[in-house]
């Protein structure tokens, strides 16, 4: 099996429950189609940091990108061992970030319930999002207003502080652009006399009514009162209810996969290879779970098609789908009274075993540096990127 295919089934492994590689690659059906659909659709604008995020995935494991060599002292094998693109548009690499970037959180988070809330907007709201992204911190400034001013509520004097992690979601299960917020919150907080108080209810209601309110005057301030009022009017006519939130408990020792799972799109793409079921060279088959009546609906679009709805997911360069708040962005006066749910030193010991050797020792019981001889592969030396210049 190939470094990269390990990476792919550690990914299957993790998340789905598979120990199959999946059959179908996302690079496969970009390595097929990319130019002829930058050739055939001209006229679709294309931002820069897509065509960097796509051809470094596309060259992903490429000998062309530098790599390190094993050799073995005893019967002279060697192992190439490519490197990786480290590109956000990747399922190998994406695979590793959300692994690593699991472990970062988990680490942070006070071991105590958390509850995952999860913040989505307008349906007429969603392609002003789309064509200027930078309002897209205007969803994130919108939900820490709407949980920190709550939270100050209860006891001016106290101003209750929690801990939360929010995270961009920027598609549907569908992978039409539909951008949300999801929030993993703690079930207690830290006031300026009160080291913890427990905090097990969430009004629904007041959340749902407050972060309408809130981005919309957001959005109001930024886009200009003239230019957003007749849509603002509308929409506080077709959704005097509020915007959607839905916030279930979590359940104490589900905290690390529900870190997971909020998390697992920000460093890779909108869909994972494993719901992929058919390519032929042309089409795409791949199924969801419908959120309303988690119906399992199926689809086949053109590769065209399919590449569409997966790159406008791709980040702005820079750009932090991944935000701290609270407790969990720096350091309170009662930081040191808390447990958290890694201790230190177990902590320093888990991100040693993040490189890729241990990682595959980990999942499948295997050591890839094992040589056929019965010894063991050493590093050897490393082979640089070969840049291109004619």
């Amino acid at each position: 099996m190939k470094f990269l295919d390990y990476l792919d089934e550690v990914d299957n492994h993790t998340f789905h429950h598979n120990n199959n590689t999946s059959k179908f690659k996302i690079k496969d059906i970009f390595n097929d189609h990319w130019f002829s659909f930058l050739h055939d659709n001209p006229d679709i604008h294309i931002r820069p940091i897509v065509h960097k995020e796509v051809e470094k995935m596309m060259g992903c494991g490429s000998l062309s990108n530098g790599f390190a060599v094993y050799s073995c002292d005893n019967c002279k094998n060697y192992l190439y061992v490519p490197f990786t693109c480290k590109s956000r548009f990747c399922p190998s690499c994406g695979v590793k970030y959300t692994l690593d970037r699991a472990e970062t959180i988990s680490a942070k988070c006070i071991n105590c319930p958390h509850r995952h809330i999860t913040f989505t907007i307008h349906q007429d709201l969603r392609n002003i999002f789309r064509f200027d992204r930078s309002l897209l911190n205007l969803l994130f400034d919108a939900v820490s207003s709407t949980i920190l001013s709550w939270f100050y509520e209860q006891n001016h004097k106290e101003n209750y502080t929690p801990g939360f992690i929010s995270t961009l979601h920027t598609f549907g299960r569908d992978l039409k652009w539909n951008p949300h917020i999801h929030v993993l919150i703690t079930e207690g907080a830290s006031g300026n006399f009160t080291p913890w108080k427990k905090f097990e209810c969430f009004p629904f209601i007041m959340l749902r009514h407050r972060f309408q309110t809130t981005l919309l005057s957001l959005l109001e301030k930024n886009i200009g009162k003239h230019k957003f009022k007749a849509l603002k009017n509308n929409i506080y006519k077709t959704s005097s209810n509020g915007f959607y939130v839905h916030a279930p408990k979590v359940r104490s020792r589900d905290i690390k996969s529900t870190v997971k799972y909020v998390i697992r799109y920000a460093g890779r793409p909108a869909m994972a290879q494993s719901r992929i079921s058919d390519y032929d060279g042309e089409y795409v088959t791949f199924w969801y779970d419908r959120h309303e009546d988690n119906k399992r609906v199926i689809e086949k679009v053109h590769a065209y098609e399919f590449i569409k709805r997966l790159i406008i997911h791709i980040s702005d360069e820079y750009f932090n789908v991944v935000r701290y708040y609270g407790l969990y962005a720096k350091k309170h006066k009662f930081s040191d009274k808390f447990n958290y749910m890694l201790k230190p030193h177990v902590a320093k010991f888990r991100k040693q075993l993040q490189n890729w050797r241990c990682r595959i020792e980990l999942y499948f019981k295997q050591n890839p540096l094992a040589c056929s001889c019965g010894h063991t592969l050493h590093f050897d030396y490393i082979s640089p990127k070969v840049y291109n210049t004619s």
